[in-house]
C-alpha cells in the first residue's frame, strides 16, 4: 500500500515539474522572440507584448512558498490517511450452528468494513441499512457473484461460502464505499 502511495507521489511530482518546465520554456521562448525583433529594429505588435507580460514572474518571500507546500502536503496527507486508513474498522464473524454470521451496518459506508471468516465455512453477512442514499442501495460481491438490494431499515442476508483463503471485496452499487471479507485458512 505505501508503495502504490509513494508511486502516486512521484507520479504527481513529475507531471508538476513537467507542467513548471512548459510555463518556463513558453515564457522564454516568448521574451526571445521580442529580443529579437527588438534587436532587428522591427516593430514588436502589441499581441506579443501582452503575451509576455503575462508570464512575468511575481517574488513570492520564501517563507511563504514553504508555508503552501507544507499544507499542500499536509492537506494530500490528511485526504489519504482519510480515504485510505482512517476508518478501517474490523470485525471476527461468530460461528452459529455451523454458519459463520456478522451484522454490517449500512450507513454512510460499511461498518465494520473488514470482516475475519474462516474458510470452507458458510457465512451470512446481515446487511442493515440506515442510510438512504441511492448509492448504498446494492452490495455487490464480485468474487462470489452476489448482488443484492438493500431496503432501507431492514436486514438483508447474504450467503456465501469461501473455500479459499485471501481477502474479498465488496462494494456498493456505484463502488464508492468499500469493505473486505477476509477469509483465514
Amino acid at each position: 500500500m505505501t508503495q502504490k502511495i509513494f508511486n502516486s507521489f512521484a507520479i504527481l511530482s513529475f507531471f508538476l515539474a513537467l507542467n513548471s518546465g512548459m510555463v518556463s520554456l513558453a515564457q522564454n521562448s516568448l521574451n526571445h522572440q521580442v529580443e529579437e525583433l527588438a534587436q532587428m529594429d522591427m516593430e514588436i505588435p502589441a499581441s506579443e507584448t501582452k503575451v509576455s507580460e503575462q508570464f512575468r514572474p511575481i517574488e513570492q518571500p520564501l517563507e511563504l512558498k514553504i508555508a503552501v507546500t507544507l499544507g499542500g502536503i499536509g492537506l494530500i496527507g490528511l485526504e489519504l490517511w482519510w480515504f485510505l486508513f482512517g476508518k478501517t474498522k474490523a470485525a471476527q464473524a461468530e460461528t452459529k450452528s455451523d454458519i459463520q454470521e456478522l451484522t454490517i451496518n449500512v450507513d454512510g459506508g460499511y461498518e465494520p468494513n473488514r470482516v475475519i471468516v474462516k474458510a470452507g465455512t458458510p457465512v451470512r453477512l446481515q446487511f442493515f441499512r440506515r442510510d438512504a442514499s441511492s448509492c448504498l442501495e446494492k452490495v455487490l460481491l464480485p468474487d462470489f457473484h452476489i448482488a443484492k438490494d438493500l431496503e432501507l431499515n431492514h436486514t438483508t442476508s447474504v450467503e456465501f461460502t469461501p473455500e479459499q483463503p485471501g481477502e474479498y471485496q465488496f462494494t456498493c452499487g456505484m463502488n464508492m464505499y468499500r469493505g473486505v471479507v477476509v477469509v483465514k485458512p
